[in-house]
């Protein structure tokens, strides 16, 4: 850090010419890093449902599998003339749109009905490509929608690959609209904070350096595997967020140790190796923790954890390099102009007020402790019961067209053509026959039977299964298509047999299982063997893998909190007890979320939809990854400050106390901030990006007071000496840390 901290101001001026050269080359790469994210959920290679999908592709030549759903709103209805004549012509004219491979047009008969009684309403089912391709189509889909739209011939667009592009598209908007409204108000708060505009703008400005640098490298990401999109909310919050916790920590530092000697640049050097070391420090604990989030085998999620990880490390150097550098050159300067004079606020010195507070609460230390953990415990009681899983076209808010477009799907009946199971039954090596068809007939039979079924493809077609069949990826339209229909359902060899399951309605995520289950049961009384795929399938299966990371990535980031902490404050109690409070934090914050997202409770007053009914599964590890990371910086804040003064000869009791007083102003000030920009993630049309906005504006808020200010000074008056216990012969061998702020 000395060497760094020599370098930066003795040579500030090339230092910044570096970041100008890093900036002028990232921007551009950091504006096409939006239109590249995705928000498809991944897939999984090694899953009963990846297998199911491979050998449809390999051994049963499908292809064409993904379906688009047209909803159209006919006024006249499709039951006089005239409306049928409208309907007619749009539907003429979906078959000339490039990547449309088969249309299927609205019918009233069949299982899955495609109409409604008095033809305001209809569906059309349109194939589109699986991969390459897909999103292109609905675009243009959507185009001509619009071209085509009328008073007599309303179209909007679901399916799939649609929901996934909307997602895609409001979350991008979600971000930058968030961006607009938080950094404002951050610089109303930064301006009290410090009453100088130019003070204000250097946080500010770390922020904006580390999220335009950072999107670059998420661009270059996508250029090898897929990115989500959002990796994007993940780094504009934890760039601002921690951007401005450091920067503040740095300026303020800066001004306490200019005031000394009025010299620029080795007060800069000082305020390095001060506050330098704590930034360095909180840095490396958040970045351990959103390292969890590259433990699941899934790129989908990987992509966030490495978004996180190189947000917060180029916060961490622009910290120490730029801001710095700005500081030696400005000098006294970072006082001007002077806008607004708030003695109390700008104070640089220990709060009298603050003080006071930490002596009244570790006077009745047992009642903080009790009252404080009692609270957390009681708002994290919810998360008891947290349902994850893939809320498809359910995560967006009311007035997004796919969202609102499947709503009508389902009230037709046909929700359940977004859910369907596939089901491939295998002959061990033995090629169908006569002998096997009556097995055939009874299991797709016994399917049929089966409660939530709405219908069955195979070939033992019944009349009633005509509108199932069109609504399947074969897009049979006729009893004619018995050709399309045994390509569909028996592979090349003739060793695999295939069965499409249509559910009643659309599926959510808390749904799967006990659909599935039922399926299951019916088909382990079948004769034959089999395997089962397709949509909720794979979203289950996706589910399962980011939960079942979520126990070693929580195991690694507290086993590597713990080294951390232990090396730096030489405790063994500090690091446990940090531990502990932090993941009371990320409790209580767990269960304010599945309350308002999952069960509905005030969801309305943040725009959530009441019938979302699940949180998106990888919510849980990315909440802890940034809650939990995001909470040491200030657990450091505090703890480097009770160590000086105990190091200083203060009793325990006294350093508990000065330490509250002296950095309870800095806390509360970077609280506030973090506070809006995670608040500003909860106006939007994307429900996963509200969650993650609302779960740590909730930790922040939480954390910042009752944990911070109450909880942890309690707990260190009533450990007493034992907060700096470490044994002797741990104590030779750990190197020698220093922190300060």
């Amino acid at each position: 850090m000395r060497a760094l901290s020599s370098l930066v101001s003795r040579h500030p001026w090339s230092v910044l010419l570096v970041w100008v050269l890093i900036v002028a080359l990232c921007a551009p790469l950091a504006a096409r890093a939006p239109g590249a994210l995705s928000a498809n959920p991944g897939e999984l290679q090694n899953t009963e449902s990846a297998r199911v999908t491979r050998l449809l592709r390999e051994r049963f030549g499908e292809k064409d599998n993904n379906t688009a759903l047209l909803v159209t709103h006919s006024v006249p209805p499709l039951t006089t003339p005239a409306g049928q004549a409208a309907y007619d012509r749009f539907a003429d004219g979906l078959d000339d749109i490039e990547g449309v491979s088969r249309v299927v047009r609205a019918d009233a008969g069949g299982a899955v009905p495609t109409t409604d009684e008095r033809g305001e309403r209809a569906l059309t089912l349109v194939q589109i490509p699986v991969d390459e391709g897909a999103s292109e189509t609905v675009a243009r889909l959507r185009a001509y929608a619009a071209r085509v739209n009328s008073p007599a011939l309303r179209i909007q667009v679901t399916g799939g690959q649609a929901i996934a592009d909307d997602f895609t598209l409001y979350a991008e908007e979600d971000t930058k609209r968030s961006e607009f409204a938080a950094l404002p108000l951050t610089a109303l708060v930064l301006l009290i904070v410090f009453g100088a505009l130019v003070a204000t703008g250097l946080p500010l400005i770390v922020g904006l350096l580390s999220i335009t640098v950072a999107m670059a490298g998420v661009w270059g990401l996508t250029r090898v595997t897929e990115v989500s999109t959002f990796a994007q909310s993940i780094i504009t919050m934890l760039g601002l967020g921690a951007g401005i916790d450091y920067a503040l920590l740095m300026v303020n530092r800066f001004r306490e140790e200019l005031a000394r000697d009025h010299d620029s640049r080795a007060a800069a050097a000082r305020t390095m190796l001060s506050a330098g070391r704590s930034v360095a420090f909180s840095g490396l604990t958040v970045a351990i923790a959103m390292a969890a989030l590259i433990l699941p085998p899934i790129a989908f999620v990987r992509s966030m954890g490495l978004g996180g990880v190189l947000v917060v490390l180029l916060t961490v150097v622009a910290s120490l390099t730029a801001l710095p550098a700005l500081l030696a050159l400005l000098g006294e300067r970072v006082n001007s102009p002077r806008i607004i004079r708030f003695p109390w606020g700008q104070s640089p010195a220990a709060s009298q007020a603050w003080t006071a507070f930490a002596r009244r609460v570790t006077a009745r230390p047992v009642l903080a402790v009790v009252l404080s953990t009692a609270f957390l415990l009681v708002l994290a009681l919810p998360a008891l019961n947290m349902r994850t899983g893939y809320a498809g076209a359910w995560g967006l808010t009311p007035g997004v067209e796919s969202r609102d477009a499947l709503a009508d799907v389902r009230d037709l009946g046909a929700g359940g053509l977004l859910s369907q199971f596939e089901v491939v039954l295998d002959l061990q090596g033995q090629r169908y026959g006569p002998a096997e068809r009556e097995a055939f007939r009874d299991t797709v039979q016994t399917l049929r039977e089966v409660p939530g079924v709405r219908a069955v493809i195979s070939p033992f077609l019944q009349p009633e299964d005509l509108g199932g069949a069109a609504g399947a990826s074969s897009g049979l339209q006729s009893l004619g298509a018995v050709t399309a229909l045994n390509q569909r359902s028996f592979s090349r060899d003739r060793e695999l047999l295939r069965v499409t399951v249509i559910p009643e309605q659309y599926l959510r995520a808390d749904q799967i299982e006990p659909f599935e289950a039922r399926l299951r049961e019916a088909l382990d009384a079948a004769r034959f063997p089999y395997l089962m795929g397709g949509a909720p399938i794979g979203e289950r299966d996706f589910s399962h893998a980011i939960t079942g990371a979520m126990p070693v990535a929580v195991i690694t980031v507290f086993v590597g909190t713990f080294l951390l902490l232990m090396v730096a404050f030489r405790s063994l109690l500090i690091p446990l007890k940090s531990i502990i409070m932090n993941a009371l934090t990320v409790g209580a914050a767990y269960g304010v979320v599945t309350m308002v997202v999952q069960n509905g409770v005030m969801a309305g007053l943040l725009g959530i939809p009441n019938d979302v009914g699940v949180l998106d599964s990888s919510l849980p590890l990315l909440l802890f990854a940034v809650m939990f990371g995001l909470s040491m910086d200030y657990e450091i804040f505090l703890l480097s400050r009770v160590q000086e003064e105990h190091l200083r000869g203060a009793s325990n009791d006294e350093a508990v106390v000065l330490a509250v007083g002296r950095t309870a102003r800095i806390i509360t000030s970077a609280a506030v901030i973090m506070f809006i920009v995670f608040s500003a993630f909860t106006v939007g049309r994307v429900v996963a990006s509200k969650s993650i906005g609302l779960g740590l504006a909730t930790a922040v808020l939480l954390d910042a007071t009752l944990v911070r200010l109450v909880l942890v000074p309690a707990f260190l008056k009533l450990a007493g000496r034992w907060n700096w216990w470490l044994p002797g012969w741990l104590d030779r061998r750990l190197p020698h840390v220093h922190i300060e702020h």
